[in-house]
């Protein structure tokens, strides 16, 4: 091989070890603590979005309640009338002690 292309390797080599595989460790280091802080912020997502379903789990519960209130509906405004029908009576009883 001769001189002048064994200069050119040399120099080539210590190019590639002292510019671009530094350059290439700190670019993959880079890296390396974005991911890691992608991965926290995934475990915080993760812990919120448990919470979340906890919270959540009691809607069924909810529909079944606002089902039920909608069946009562008539009978509260049968239980309203005849409270009205018993507060007039009640009135009327107490309106006859005050007369003397």
């Amino acid at each position: 091989m001769p001189a002048a292309a064994a200069v050119i390797w040399i120099v080539a080599l210590l190019i590639v070890a002292l510019v671009i595989v530094p350059v290439a460790v700190t670019l993959l280091q880079r890296a390396l603590n974005a991911a890691r802080a992608i991965e926290g912020y995934l475990a915080d997502m993760h812990e919120a979005g448990g919470r979340i379903a906890g919270h959540t789990g009691a809607i069924p519960a909810l529909d079944r309640t606002l089902e039920t209130a909608g069946a009562m509906q008539p009978v509260a405004a049968d239980i309203e009338a005849r409270t009205g029908v018993v507060a007039g009576m009640l009135a009327a009883r107490a309106e006859r002690r005050a007369r003397p």
